[in-house]
């Protein structure tokens, strides 16, 4: 108890714990929106994780830091210590620079599919093959009257997904992508599908608007991936649910400049995190790997919790 309180007793801490509360950042990130060396903001986060109430996650040979919701303690403080946070003198310009830092993260994203739109089928295929899942993906989805097919690029799962529902609505924040995948959906004659210009985070749709969604090795190019499972459950109705295909977790890390990917896949214990906090049910997960070069894929699907 006394480490704990400790360590709430600095207002860097306290505005370090600000910011991991809007996701996970790794320790040049937070250098940049705290404006202050690596070594002083090091030495804060061991404070943190020693007092148990923030954690790193390793990607490769990159740490993010993250809150550590396993202090029950801690859990009940920062409930009524976060809303005070706009009393610590700095603590609006550390949002603020919060914002440029996740912006920033979209924007090298966004950048780099509309460079890429018209040869990225290609360039997946060849830099980075994935085991043959779409197929035990499709198995997953059930037939409804709306589904919406979250970043889905150049619309390769679209004539599969048109099979299934009487609307698709087809979500992109790439135009030059929603340009690529409009054009194979004409060539289809894919009448049924609606092309939308927006961010997985903040999707162009009303409460309760589709049925079930599909992400299709997208989540790992998410700047906050627990956000965007909170923004799938507010467009779902109540009784609907979605299925993600990505990559198992790997150490590729070339990946982050050479196809713009946030993270090196997902294990099992984060999508379930980020499932439960976003109010979906327990996931079921189904996995499938390949011989050789492939990398292996994880398929998980939920629906919403009842109430």
């Amino acid at each position: 108890m006394l480490q704990t309180l400790k360590a709430l007793a600095d207002p860097t801490r306290l505005r370090l714990l600000g910011i991991l509360a809007h996701g996970e950042f790794t320790v040049q990130e937070l250098t940049t929106i705290l404006a202050m060396g690596q070594s002083r903001i090091s030495r804060h986060l061991r404070i943190l994780i020693d007092a148990g109430v923030a954690s790193v996650k390793r990607q490769g040979t990159w740490g993010y830091y993250r809150l550590d919701r396993g202090n029950r303690l801690f859990d009940e403080l920062w409930r009524n210590l976060e809303p005070q946070l706009d009393d610590l003198a700095d603590w609006q310009i550390d949002r603020r620079n919060l914002m440029s830092a996740l912006e920033e993260r979209r924007g090298r994203s966004q950048r780099f599919f509309e460079q890429h739109a018209t040869q990225w089928d290609q360039l997946v295929r060849e830099l980075l093959p994935v085991a043959d899942y779409r197929s035990q993906l499709l198995q997953q989805v059930p037939h409804c009257q709306v589904l919406l097919e979250v970043g889905g690029g150049t619309g390769v799962m679209l004539p599969a997904l048109a099979d299934r529902a009487s609307r698709v609505l087809a979500v992109d924040h790439s135009p030059a992508m929603l340009a690529e995948a409009k054009q194979r959906a004409e060539q289809k004659g894919l009448s049924q599908v609606e092309f939308r210009l927006g961010e997985m985070s903040h999707l162009p749709l009303c409460n309760a608007e589709v049925n079930w969604a599909v992400l299709d090795m997208v989540l790992h190019h998410a700047a906050q991936p627990a956000l965007v499972l909170r923004e799938l459950a507010r467009v779902l109705d109540p009784h609907g649910g979605g299925t993600i295909a990505d990559l198992q977790r790997h150490d590729q890390e070339w990946v982050r400049s050479g196809l713009a990917d946030q993270w090196l896949g997902f294990d099992i214990a984060e999508l379930e995190d980020w499932f439960f906090g976003a109010g979906f049910g327990k996931p079921v997960f189904n996995f499938v790997s390949a011989p050789g070069q492939e990398q292996d894929v994880v398929l998980c699907s939920a629906r919403k919790r009842a109430g």
